[in-house]
């Protein structure tokens, strides 16, 4: 290659580089500068239920429900039985109620009395679970045509249509680091005697319901601990002996005899070790009566009467049905 061909080349080559630089330069002039914030992250306002765990968190309440509208039909009903989103449905609400194409209806069903071991109050309520809404597309002399907007579940005929609710979910905001050694500071205290679904192994972002309610003057938005007492709630509720009695010896060796006793051997008790074993329901006797494990936090969704329904925020274990919550400082 000449020196001219290699010098054109070249000189073609230099000026690519340098338009691309200058683009790159445009874009950012200052490579270096540290980016502008465009959104502070602490301060978003976040809710911290939507959706399903909004609408379809369901309840348990003490007043009677309205039982005048319901699904009375279905567009595919002889091929099927369970019906979800985008699917036509007869309900039994007509003109006559003054309802209107575009009106938007909350479906529920009414599951039961609610009986459990987990609570000290009496009659807590009957369940209600939200399964879906529907939109009104038609609407007839004696029944309307409605679309299911959303399906939390599978719809039934039979299922009750209700007023959308109005619910406002709480908003995420900073929270101190949870305290998994805190002490008692509330006296406002339940439990949690249900979950969504039947879930008995409970975590973060599942929906719960609790045996405090109106009457308990808590409110949408309280934040409360989940705790349980120190060493209950396991699943198997053994009481094991201690591995080893303090009188078995014969534990060294043939050969080099280091010792009689066993590491897993329980205390004596005496300043000389010439009392009684003190076993470990002995040693429990004398502490502090409300030691408790924190497993986590919650926050409240929706109260009912003797009830409320609350999400799982934060955990620091495993929580089951059954464990306690308390009501933190507002």
């Amino acid at each position: 290659m000449s020196f001219q061909k290699f010098y054109t080349k070249f000189g073609m080559l230099l000026a690519i580089s340098i338009i691309f630089t200058a683009a790159a330069f445009a874009q950012n002039p200052n490579p270096t500068a540290t980016p502008t914030v465009i959104i502070n992250q602490d301060n978003r306002e976040m809710p911290i239920a939507t959706g399903n765990n909004l609408y379809c968190a369901g309840y348990v309440q003490t007043a009677p429900i309205d039982t005048k509208y319901e699904v009375v039909g279905a567009q595919d009903e002889k091929d099927r039985h369970i019906y979800a989103q985008g699917d036509l449905l007869y309900v039994s609400i007509s003109a006559k109620s003054g309802v209107k194409v575009g009106d938007m209806f909350s479906v529920v069903r009414p599951r039961g009395k609610v009986e459990t071991r987990w609570t000290n109050k009496k009659n807590l309520g009957f369940y209600v679970q939200e399964v879906g809404s529907v939109e009104i597309v038609a609407v007839k002399r004696e029944v309307s045509v409605a679309r299911v907007k959303t399906s939390c579940s599978s719809l039934l005929l039979g299922d009750l249509l209700q007023p959308i609710p109005d619910r406002v979910s709480p908003l995420f905001k900073q929270r101190p680091p949870l305290d998994v050694f805190g002490y008692s500071v509330c006296k406002t205290r339940g439990r949690i005697f249900m979950a969504r679904d039947g879930q008995e192994l409970l975590g973060r972002e599942t929906v719960v319901y609790i045996d405090l309610g109106a009457e308990d003057n808590v409110s949408v938005g309280d934040y409360l601990t989940i705790f349980r007492p120190l060493g209950t709630g396991n699943i198997l509720d053994t009481q094991q002996d201690e591995s080893v009695s303090a009188r078995d010896g014969g534990f060294q060796s043939d050969e080099y005899r280091g010792g009689k006793f066993s590491n897993q051997a329980a205390r004596k008790s005496g300043s000389k070790a010439n009392g009684k074993v003190v076993t470990t329901n002995d040693a429990k006797e004398g502490r502090q009566e409300d030691l408790r494990r924190v497993l986590g936090e919650m926050v409240i969704l929706n109260v009912k009467e003797k009830t409320a329904t609350a999400i799982i925020t934060r955990t620091a274990s495993e929580i089951h049905t059954g464990d306690r919550v308390e009501l933190q400082f507002k």
